[in-house]
């Protein structure tokens, strides 16, 4: 199949799972079809691309990074063989380009210069943590990494946590897997112990594991959490 000349937006597995358990056949159709990708890190992408088509020559294709290193006026350069009429991919490090990733950026300018922009079906750990949480789907937000420092840290938790209850809005954000116990711990130590803490560990991988309970069951039964990408939620 030959991809029409478009920005796809290529979701890639969240660990080790295999792409045919999370990833539609005709996802693999399209990625067959295109040369050029734009990728955070290249020998991931290469990695993924041959799960996805073992007889794919990898070495034909030009791949272009994209992290927070690259300067944004380099960006407009990857577009170029949308230009020749060509399809261009978009890779992240795991789940969904664009959402919660530097692909964005891409999207956007993609966007400006009216090229079409074409999202593929795949897993996202942030919208399969809200599905499995039981907390407010209507209404969430996602905040990404929370401030290292301490005392901003417990500033944005205590934040969230009033718009928890003000608004009805599930609070979503990510930690750095060596700070998974850390988060807990600081959870626990900033907000009310009837608030529900959902942590959901290794999404659509072996050691998935997602548990809802309130921060003083948490309390009691401390979780000792693995070096494993974490979602954590909050919610009432």
């Amino acid at each position: 199949m030959q991809p029409s000349a478009a920005l796809y937006l290529i979701p890639s597995t969240l660990g080790d799972t295999p792409p045919e358990r999370v990833l539609p056949p005709y996802n693999h159709e399209i990625v067959a079809g295109i040369r050029h990708f734009i990728v955070e890190n290249v020998r991931t992408a290469r990695r993924f691309l041959r799960h996805c088509d073992p007889a794919a020559d990898i070495d034909a294709m030009t791949f272009y990074t994209l992290d927070r290193h690259t300067p944004v006026e380099d960006i407009a350069g990857f577009l170029a063989p949308l230009a020749e009429g060509l399809p261009v991919g978009v890779i992240s490090e795991a789940g969904c380009p664009a959402v919660a990733d530097p692909g964005a950026d891409v999207a956007a300018i993609a966007q400006r210069k009216g090229f079409r922009v074409v999202p593929l079906v795949g897993p996202s750990s942030i919208l399969l943590s809200l599905m499995a949480s039981g907390f407010n789907g209507q209404s969430f937000a996602f905040h990404g990494y929370l401030p290292i420092d301490a005392a901003e840290r417990a500033k944005a938790l205590k934040h969230f946590e009033q718009r928890i209850y003000r608004e009805d809005e599930t609070q979503i954000f990510i930690e750095t897997p060596y700070r998974n116990n850390k988060m807990v711990d600081d959870c626990i130590r900033f907000c009310n112990p009837q608030t529900r803490l959902c942590i959901a560990m290794g999404i659509t991988c072996d050691e998935e594991n997602i548990r809802t309970l309130p921060l003083a069951e948490w309390r009691r039964r401390k979780p000792d959490l693995p070096k494993t990408p974490c979602i954590f939620l909050l919610y009432k």
